[in-house]
């Protein structure tokens, strides 16, 4: 695998941060192209309906534990509504 010299213009307080912070903005960028190269494979050839279909299903247990911590628990802050 090469490697390429890439040219961007990024935020400049943000990359400050980040490299305060010890982030190799390379890393961060390739991770994150991998990353929606990823989502897009994953839902290639499927219509909006089908994507959203996948995603329930890959997300149901994530969508039934916050049903049931919400059931047990209710909405935070529901007790200091006015309406």
């Amino acid at each position: 695998m090469g490697r390429t010299e890439l040219k961007i213009e990024i935020d400049s307080d943000l990359l400050a941060e980040a490299e305060a912070a010890g982030m190799s903005v390379a890393v961060a960028a390739e991770r994150q192209l991998r990353r929606a190269l990823s989502e897009i494979e994953r839902f290639k050839g499927l219509s909006d309906e089908q994507k959203a279909q996948k995603w329930a299903e890959e997300n149901a247990e994530a969508i039934k534990v916050q049903s049931e911590r919400l059931k047990d628990c209710g909405i935070f802050g529901e007790d200091l509504r006015s309406w």
